[in-house]
Formats: C-alpha cells, sequence, structure tokens
C-alpha cells in the first residue's frame, strides 16, 4: 500500500485521536523528548500503533522541506464520503443541519482552508462535486490542520441531485454571487441551511444556481472585486453561525 504522511505535531495527534485506523506508523525525532513528543508516542501506543524513533536528517528526507516539527504520520489515504453517509448522518443529528457545499473547488489548499474553516464554524459536512472537484490528500490535511479528519467531506455524482435530496429534507439552499440582491447580512440565515459557495472567476455553474432557494453577496468596499473562497466561506459561515445562535 501507498502511504500518504502527515507533517507536524498537532496533524498527527488529530489523526491518532480522529482517524487512528489510518495511521500506519509514527516517526519521532529521536533525541526528543518534551512533553508534546511524549503525548505523540503515549497516544500511538494507546492505539496500538508503531513507534520509530529516527534522526533530524530521516524526517527533513521524508519531509521535503515541510515543516514536521519532530513528528511524521504514515496514513492510510484519506478518503471522501458517499451521498449514503450523507444521509446517514443527516438522520442522526438532533440539530438543524448546517452544510457547506464547494461547487467547483479544485485547488487543494482552497479545500483545506474551508475544510478547517467549516469545522471551526461547527459545520456539519462539507458536500463536493467528484468531478472538478479537489481530492482530499496531505496537501488538505496539512492547510486543513486536523479539520480534514473532524469534518466529512462528501462526494457526490450529481451534485444538482443532492440539492434537491437536501430541500425534500426541509433544508433552505444559500448561493453565493456577486450580482444577488441582498447581502448576507441582510439575509435570513437560520434554520436548515446549506451555503453554496463556487469556483473563484466563474462562480457556481447554472444547474447548481437554479437549485438555489436564495442568493447572496458579501459587500466589497475596495478595488478587489471579490475575495478568495475561503475567506469569503468563512465570511458567510459565521454570519449563519451568529443568526443560528440568535
Amino acid at each position: 500500500m501507498q502511504y500518504e504522511y502527515l507533517f507536524g505535531i498537532h496533524a498527527v495527534k488529530t489523526a491518532l485521536k480522529r482517524d487512528a485506523r489510518r495511521v500506519h506508523k509514527v516517526l519521532l525525532l529521536q533525541g526528543r523528548r518534551d512533553q508534546k513528543i511524549q503525548d505523540l508516542e503515549t497516544l500511538a501506543k494507546t492505539e496500538h500503533i508503531r513507534v520509530q524513533w529516527v534522526s533530524k536528517i530521516e524526517l527533513e528526507k521524508l519531509a521535503e522541506n515541510q515543516v514536521h516539527q519532530g513528528a511524521i504520520a504514515l496514513c492510510e489515504p484519506m478518503r471522501a464520503q458517499s451521498e449514503s453517509d450523507l444521509v446517514q448522518l443527516l438522520d442522526g443529528l438532533q440539530t438543524d443541519p448546517f452544510l457547506l457545499v464547494l461547487d467547483g473547488v479544485t485547488d487543494p489548499h482552497n479545500l483545506g482552508a474551508c475544510l478547517r474553516t467549516a469545522d471551526a464554524a461547527g459545520v456539519h459536512a462539507v458536500i463536493a462535486p467528484k468531478d472538478k472537484s479537489a481530492p482530499l490528500n496531505t496537501t488538505v490535511a496539512k492547510v486543513a490542520c486536523g479539520a480534514a479528519e473532524v469534518v466529512p467531506y462528501v462526494q457526490v455524482t450529481n451534485l444538482s441531485r443532492c440539492l434537491k435530496m437536501l430541500q425534500e429534507r426541509g433544508i433552505w439552499i444559500t448561493g453565493t454571487a456577486g450580482e444577488a440582491e441582498q447581502e448576507h447580512t441582510e439575509a435570513n440565515l437560520k434554520g436548515p441551511m446549506a451555503l453554496v459557495m463556487g469556483a473563484e472567476g466563474q462562480g457556481m455553474r447554472r444547474l447548481t444556481r437554479e437549485f438555489c432557494d436564495q442568493l447572496i453577496k458579501i459587500p466589497m468596499a475596495g478595488e478587489v472585486s471579490s475575495l478568495n473562497v475561503s475567506v469569503a466561506t468563512g465570511v458567510c459561515l459565521f454570519e449563519m453561525l451568529r443568526q443560528r445562535k440568535t
């Protein structure tokens, strides 16, 4: 099996705590015995995962200029969840669903940042189409800082069909578009909600847009016409979170 590498104390710790089944082996810096490293060793041994102490040269060779902080985990590749997993998740929720839909976000850095923001805002799942979307990989995991192991990432074959299924469950679909009439702070974003973010530049695809129950925009006061998708996602999700708490 071809393993992926997770670099850094936080990423390795999150994998051990949240998804230990993926972890094949943990490599720790030889001679380093501070509390953070000892905690990783204890976590790994608790999960019956092999710990190997290696030299700094060996770690840096594996890291290839990535910041490893003295800890690397060899893991099975992450896999996205399916639509049936999403249905099971929704059936088990005890609160109003809070979802993020990414339509055409292909940059792993942006996906990782969106997952991190989604986790911070309390999103229950991130949904994306299988085509024209970033896969889960080590870049996503590193940028997400542990959120990739925590927030369900669901890839669906037909996004429009998935949105229709969400609507049939009473989930309101809110899309983002620069030409929308209402700003994100003016819209009603309470209750069961799915926020749809389109790709930078082209935005949402036409079919995706047609399934939206409402459109919102973020007001722009400067010369730049739009925000990075992960930044815009954060702005909208935290407005939704604010309204959900009121």
